[in-house]
């Protein structure tokens, strides 16, 4: 019965996973809002599978390890993907960005972030009940929103601005630095569902399902940009 049990959680892992692959090919083939839907898909089930593995009681260590080889791809791979298509709009071949223009391979530097950052992570006995620097998947989400903007802008010149190489650039280093920054950030994965305990998660949840109803797209950045600066005010990392 318990290898059954533990058995769920790695099998939903396994959905992140093939989440992460199936996007890999949609954006090589250039369909970049599938592969959006299923990176946001992939870490709808890195959500579910640590809390699979927390109720069941069937936490182990291949489960972590399994979760961040997961994460790696859902949440790294296919980013840097995403940026480096963006910064390659004449779709030269690898070849031809090796000889002619390197700018594109900026975007590479996400998955290579997110393996530091998952490295650290698994080895870090402080993130329990927190985490130190952006988590891969919150990384993913605003990386993921700016091609969602570009399909969905909400202002004027905002398509300019988001397929503007220094500000592709730059967004890429900024996610890279706090993906490994030290900033202490609250955990949005629940051992429960009750109120008590939980104030700050369902509060925050509530604030974002108000951003990205009234902002859509642009909500979900700042939702992220919210979590990630709520660290500036949380208390200083021993």
């Amino acid at each position: 019965m318990k290898n059954i049990k533990s058995f769920i959680p790695n099998a939903i892992t396994a959905l992140n996973l093939l989440s992460g692959l199936l996007a890999v090919i949609a954006v090589l083939e250039n369909e970049i809002l599938l592969a959006m839907l299923f990176v946001f898909t992939g870490i709808v089930f890195d959500f579910f599978d640590g809390f699979a593995a927390r109720i069941l009681d069937v936490k182990s260590e291949m489960g972590k390890q399994l979760d961040s080889l997961a994460d790696l791809v859902t949440s790294g791979v296919v980013p840097g993907l995403a940026i480096y298509k963006m910064l390659n709009p004449s779709g030269f071949t690898l070849v031809e960005v090796l000889i002619f223009d390197q700018l594109p391979l900026v975007g590479l530097i996400l998955p290579i972030g997110a393996a530091f950052r998952l490295a650290f992570f698994n080895i870090d006995t402080r993130q329990t009940d927190h985490f130190i620097g952006l988590p891969t998947p919150a990384a993913a989400l605003l990386v993921i929103s700016v091609p969602c903007m570009l399909y969905f802008p909400t202002a004027d010149g905002l398509k300019e601005v988001l397929l503007s190489p220094y500000f592709l650039v730059g967004f890429s280093v900024f996610i890279v630095t706090v993906m490994n920054a030290p900033i202490k950030l609250f955990s949005l994965k629940f051992k429960n569902f009750k109120w008590r305990g939980n104030e700050l998660r369902y509060s925050f949840i509530f604030t974002s399902v108000i951003l990205l109803m009234a902002l859509e797209f642009a909500g979900l950045a700042l939702v992220i940009l919210m979590y990630l600066f709520s660290g500036l005010f949380s208390k200083k990392l021993h």
